[in-house]
């Protein structure tokens, strides 16, 4: 039978998992009596963790949310998964929480055990951040929560928006995801005034308080925020667009791409036309070829020139057939 201080951590183990506890399956779980495992939940309300009773069939003991943070206790790879995670929210993930990030990361390292600090040091030492070409927008830890506490609670938002040049706009929205993509911040949200679905850039938006009232949600475009997000910043961004009739079905186009290079559209059965763009044609040509399926290309002009520089480089560089 473990002691009681045992006992007691091991009892708070089984409450941080997300389900109620019978008493009768904790006591058996610990070994003692359910008189045992009374006293001990009472122990725990004293110092400090919230611990609920519900009763019925369905009912038992679950841990709640509290007033403070009592200390928490996590298993082997949730230790190195949260550690990985402060590692990235200290490089600025979310920019205005890297001090609070290293904070909590000094005082989870010094409690680590010297097998998971071992492990945790070799993800550090053995992999490798690329930076970005130019640094991400600062993003308000301040505005993102408000933004995500409206789409939680429906409410909708009014705020000042800028432009590329800096201009200002009031906008009011139904703010339904926020989203990372590469490195910014983007809401989808229902403009109210615009009737449509808007991605606004979270580094842009300047909140105005209180929040409007509430509104019922209306179903996200194509049920997905992200894939919305992908398609309409990556189309956004996009120098040079092209429409390609690919020689293959459009299900086999598809499992290739992801929703950020394009949309596929069936011809027939054995065709499909990709929207697709790029900043460059270069880059266009080499997502292309990376398809590794017969196309034709008619636009725009200045891809067409660039395959063809391609296509005469190629036959240069590989000898005559004898």
């Amino acid at each position: 039978m473990l002691d009681t201080s045992a006992r007691l951590l091991r009892l708070l183990a089984l409450l941080q998992t997300p389900r109620a506890w019978p008493g009768s399956e904790l006591a058996e779980r610990l070994g003692v009596s359910g008189r045992t495992v009374r006293n001990d939940i009472d122990r725990l309300r004293e110092l400090g963790y919230p611990v609920d009773a519900t009763r019925g069939s369905a009912g038992g003991y679950r841990l709640g949310a509290g007033a403070v943070l009592p200390p928490l206790l996590l298993d082997d790879e949730e230790a190195v998964a949260v550690t990985v995670a402060l590692r990235t929210a200290a490089q600025g993930a979310v920019p205005g929480t890297e001090e609070d990030a290293l904070r909590a990361l000094a005082k989870l390292e010094q409690v680590l055990p010297s097998r998971l600090r071992r492990r945790v040091r070799a993800l550090q030492a053995y992999t490798v951040t690329v930076p970005a070409d130019r640094p991400a927008p600062a993003v308000s830890a301040e505005v993102l929560t408000t933004l995500v506490s409206a789409c939680r609670d429906r409410e909708r938002l009014r705020f000042d928006y800028l432009d590329h040049g800096g201009s200002s706009t009031l906008r009011t929205v139904e703010p339904y995801r926020a989203v990372n993509w590469g490195r910014r911040w983007y809401l989808v949200a229902w403009d109210v005034e615009r009737e449509d679905w808007r991605t606004f850039r979270v580094d842009r938006i300047r909140p105005r308080t209180p929040a409007g009232p509430r509104f019922a949600p209306r179903e996200l475009p194509g049920g997905d925020a992200a894939s919305y997000v992908a398609r309409r910043v990556s189309g956004a961004a996009w120098r040079y667009h092209a429409r390609v009739e690919v020689h293959a079905p459009a299900a086999a186009v598809v499992e290739r791409i992801n929703p950020a290079v394009g949309s596929v559209e069936a011809v027939d059965a054995s065709r499909c036309l990709l929207t697709t763009g790029a900043d460059t044609v270069q880059s266009l040509a080499v997502h292309l070829g990376m398809l590794d399926l017969d196309f034709d290309v008619t636009e725009p002009p200045e891809l067409v020139a660039h395959l063809r520089r391609l296509a005469s480089r190629y036959a240069r560089s590989t000898p005559p057939d004898h």
